[in-house]
């Protein structure tokens, strides 16, 4: 290294300098206390891991060739303890290839040595300024995906903000988040707005509906499975959970999870670590966990039906997403929202909603929520004929001030479960809607509706079904 004359600077960074040559380390160290930074000197690569996980470095230089590792994996085990932390490799001309390799790798530099102190120096501040810049710019995007993110939830009902005041006082940590609610009600949006309001909203957001997915299928699709796992397994996969590394997993209606994966997903929660299907090694899991369902999951816990171990450490904190029936005014700002969109999306010009279909949505219990509303409003602007949504568009429910839309049933005298109000719906609307749009309004699967017909025993004609099926006509 050759001596040139350059400025003092005054710096709050600490560096840490990895080199098994005491003297190239107290050097390097020397150069960097001249320059006002504070520095560490650590002789090999796993010395230096572990000054890395009890200290706070905001820089890492490091020789390529260390006697217990390499540089490239003791820059692979820091980037795992902090991505954004920079490392810089020192290499001689005979190791540039594996400098080389560093960059591709993440490296944010190189020095070959021997190096000219001003050049080393202007390496290392480089670094930090791109560090700086990425961070502030971060917080950029975050801020405007918080914004975003926030405008999508829309509401002003107490439910609602207490919802969005939970999203700002938990998105900055990296707790579990548990988010129940009727199906409909917007939770994958709650977890959206989470992830990108947090710290993690640079990183991926990965949703998987565990309802969605066979079981079999399931497992090698979210914890991955190694090569020849199991017959068909013809490449290895890394699975959701190291996909979304760095970000955040939501599951979705997580009550499905099978038992044998609620202790394998118990296990990655404890450990931070995730082994695929059929293989011995183990992975760094860096994710956030969050779970939504529209069953009480304390009750199937009760009932030995979600273990309880998983239950408490998924819920660290619990959202509850209101109904679309306990919104009040929420229901016609919604409303207004969906004309604006989809008008918007169609180049109609709808310009909102006669009296009679304010009252219509102010009675109806909407037993699909938000969904179902979108869904009805979607429909009605498709076939409107004038500049405002009417009751006299075939695309809303009927009757809807029936005993059903008051919420009540006399004969029980209590108020309807939700299946029961399902169940009310379907019996009365079954020969008016085809088998696609009694599903959006329930906000369930057309698999799901045929389900719960056959146990309530409710069956439309046949020729009713064969045309809401496409079949058509039949001779």
């Amino acid at each position: 290294m050759t001596s040139n004359t350059f400025p003092i600077r005054s710096h709050d960074e600490r560096v840490l300098v990895v080199d098994d040559d005491a003297g190239v380390a107290e050097c390097v160290r020397c150069v960097l206390r001249m320059a006002g930074y504070d520095s560490e000197v650590a002789s090999t690569g796993s010395a230096a891991l572990e000054r890395a996980r009890a200290e706070a470095f905001a820089l890492v230089v490091t020789d390529l060739r260390l006697p217990d590792v390499t540089g490239l994996e003791v820059m692979r085990e820091l980037r795992e303890l902090d991505r954004d932390r920079p490392v810089i490799l020192m290499t001689s001309y005979s190791s540039i290839d594996g400098a080389v390799e560093a960059l591709r790798k993440g490296a944010a530099d190189y020095i070959i040595k021997p190096f000219n102190n001003d050049d080393f120096l202007f390496c290392i501040e480089r670094a930090l300024r791109e560090k700086r810049v990425s961070r502030e710019n971060a917080v950029l995007r975050r801020g405007l995906k918080r914004v975003y993110s926030s405008k999508r939830i829309i509401g002003e009902s107490e439910g609602i903000r207490r919802v969005l005041d939970l999203i700002g006082r938990v998105a900055d940590s990296d707790a579990n988040v548990l988010i129940q609610g009727d199906s409909g009600t917007g939770k994958e949006l709650v977890a959206q707005a989470i992830h990108n309001s947090s710290r993690r909203a640079e990183g991926p957001f990965v949703p998987i509906n565990c309802g969605a997915i066979p079981a079999e299928l399931l497992e090698s699709e979210l914890f991955g499975h190694a090569k020849g796992a199991y017959t068909g397994a013809v490449n290895a996969t890394d699975g959701l959970i190291r996909e979304a590394d760095g970000g955040t997993l939501f599951l979705d209606e997580i009550s499905e999870l099978a038992i044998n994966l609620q202790v394998k997903l118990l296990r990655v929660l404890q450990e931070h670590q995730v082994r695929p299907l059929g293989s011995k090694q183990t992975y760094a899991a860096d994710t956030r966990f969050l779970a939504a369902s529209n069953r009480d999951l304390k009750a199937a816990m009760e009932a030995g039906q979600f273990r309880a171990d998983l239950y408490y450490r998924l819920n660290v904190i619990n959202i509850h997403v209101p109904p679309l029936r306990e919104r009040g005014l929420d229901v016609e700002i919604l409303a207004q929202h969906f004309i604006d969109e989809h008008s918007r999306r169609l180049g109609k010009k709808i310009s909102g909603m006669t009296d009679a279909m304010r009252d219509f949505l102010r009675s109806y219990h909407w037993p699909g929520n938000v969904r179902e509303l979108e869904n009805m409003i979607e429909r009605s602007v498709i076939l409107a004929e004038s500049n405002v949504l009417s009751l006299d568009e075939p695309a809303h429910p009927r009757e809807p001030r029936s005993p059903l839309a008051g919420g009540h049933d006399g004969a029980r005298g209590r108020p309807l479960t939700v299946e029961e109000y399902m169940q009310e719906i379907v019996r009365q609307y079954q020969d008016q809607h085809s088998e696609m749009e009694l599903a959006a309004m329930l906000g369930i699967g057309r698999k799901a509706l045929w389900v719960r017909r056959r146990h309530w025993g409710l069956y439309r004609s046949a020729n009713l079904y064969r045309n809401s099926q496409g079949g058509g006509n039949t001779r």
